[in-house]
């Protein structure tokens, strides 16, 4: 398990080795910053508020992190505790989602690197959304073998280009956004992205062909 825990950035550097530069970050809700201030001041119904809004979100990034929901509920867990012991430290001019998702990545890290699980589950019923609701037979079928098939090959990638890929083409976040969450600079983010990419296509071509010869056989 990694020394840190999860809380504060994790220095990077460039890809020529030079320190990365702190992303600046994001302005938040008025309504977020009031539910913050009151669990500063120990109010634990506001805590559960928070949870209440943020829970769907990080157990559904947990989950692709590490693709197993039993161990993004733990994950889960794990990163409300630290929020709740830690948002003392936050700060009110930063974007509370970038730090929250900074601790739900650095501590999905730090599981998979500890326990290096590989089960699985369907990532629609991990997210809560029916898998064939408006969708014909075929497209659900495609869309699942499509999921799994990313899933599966999500596992030849490193740590740091399995987050930003998760970030940025899985949950939809803004390159300045993964950049924040990541403490690097908008150029190693898109270069980790492009990295990240290329391996991808590259395992998924591997299992296309490895299943086509197996039909063969």
């Amino acid at each position: 398990m990694l020394k840190d825990d999860g809380l504060e950035p994790r220095k990077e550097e460039e890809p020529n080795g030079r320190p990365a530069k702190r992303v600046a970050g994001f302005g938040e809700d008025a309504q977020v910053l009031a539910l913050i201030a009151r669990v500063k001041e120990k109010d634990e119904a506001a805590f559960k508020e928070l949870v209440e809004r943020y829970k769907t979100q990080v157990a559904a990034l947990a989950f692709k992190m590490v693709g197993d929901y039993e161990d993004a509920k733990d994950i889960s867990q794990i990163v409300f505790v630290k929020t709740f012991y830690n948002l003392k430290n936050f700060d009110p001019k930063k974007k509370f989602s970038t730090w929250l998702y900074r601790i739900t990545v650095n501590s999905a890290i730090d599981y998979w690197r500890r326990y290096k699980k590989h089960k699985h589950e369907d990532l629609e019923e991990a997210e809560g959304t029916p898998l064939g609701v408006g969708l014909s037979p075929e497209a659900v079928y495609f869309r699942k073998d499509t999921a799994d098939r990313i899933r599966k090959a999500l596992e030849v990638l490193g740590p740091k280009q399995r987050s930003i890929f998760v970030l940025r083409d899985m949950e939809g976040l803004e390159i300045g956004e993964v950049a924040a969450i990541m403490n690097m600079p908008q150029v190693t983010v898109r270069w980790y992205l492009h990295r990240a990419r290329t391996q991808l296509r590259s395992e998924l071509a591997r299992r296309l062909r490895a299943a086509g010869a197996k039909k063969k056989a």
